[in-house]
């Protein structure tokens, strides 16, 4: 994973749309009383607390140390662990995994798939979403672009996130002996809040892209990607962020 800091209550004041499109994935998982269900990257916990309104025995996990200190403080009736997804310490102790918008932030996908299948009882499925091949490439553009302009091509980090394609990670879950139920690629704009909505998310989740940078030249950067983002996804006084996201459910045979 990148080096970032996770700001948990900016994050829950201006990216609530994060957990808020992720109830939409409980669908797939349709928990069930009693079951134990672990959730990856449960950030500030409120898609582990709707879990658990279901009567199952919930376990949200995170590599942010003030991301799962926030789920403690709102939720202290549900067990929160920091543990990074690639070292995932358990042993056929759950009946599901449920994951969003945690996978593609992930850089050894061996390690966590590995994690994934070791820690399902024979059986337990797997529910997760995150961003699929092509999301937010209009951002991701814009920033070489505008590295590119400035001379500072060099300097950016382009490759921190893994975006899959549906073939892509449907064979990387197989070759590890799971079996793939459901998977989805699909287009999903994405409001973000206030006029400053492009900057905000920027700095929150494209800071690794200018580890390399003076805050001057991270600055310039910054500014002429908004620019050359804004006749197309700034509308109606609204940033639009190009999300797409891959949606799986798989198997543990028996």
């Amino acid at each position: 994973m990148p080096e970032i800091v996770w700001d948990a209550t900016l994050y829950d004041k201006q990216h609530h749309f994060v957990s808020d499109y992720g109830a939409d994935v409980l669908q797939w998982l349709a928990p069930k009383a009693d079951e134990h269900i672990l959730d990856v990257g449960c950030g500030t916990g409120q898609l582990a607390a709707q879990i658990a309104e279901s009567g199952a025995i919930v376990l949200g996990t995170d590599a942010s140390a003030d991301m799962v200190n926030n789920a403690k403080a709102a939720y202290p009736n549900l067990n929160f662990e920091v543990v990074d997804g690639t070292k995932l310490p358990y042993h056929e102790s759950f009946d599901a995994i449920f994951s969003n918008a945690t996978f593609h932030w992930i850089e050894n996908q061996n390690a966590l798939v590995d994690g994934l299948f070791k820690s399902l009882k024979p059986g337990g499925r797997l529910v997760a979403e995150f961003g699929g091949k092509g999301n937010v490439k209009s951002i991701t553009d814009a920033i070489a672009n505008a590295a590119e302009q400035l001379g500072l091509t060099d300097q950016v980090v382009n490759n921190f996130w893994f975006f899959p394609s549906v073939s892509v990670y449907t064979t990387l879950l197989e070759s590890k002996g799971f079996e793939v139920e459901q998977a989805w690629l699909f287009d999903r704009p994405t409001k973000l809040v206030g006029e400053e909505g492009m900057y905000v998310w920027i700095n929150q989740f494209a800071q690794h892209a200018f580890k390399n940078l003076n805050k001057e030249q991270a600055e310039s950067i910054k500014n002429l990607a908004i620019e050359i983002l804004k006749p197309n996804y700034f509308i109606n006084g609204e940033w639009i962020a190009d999300y797409r996201r891959l949606r799986i459910k798989a198997w543990k045979k028996a």
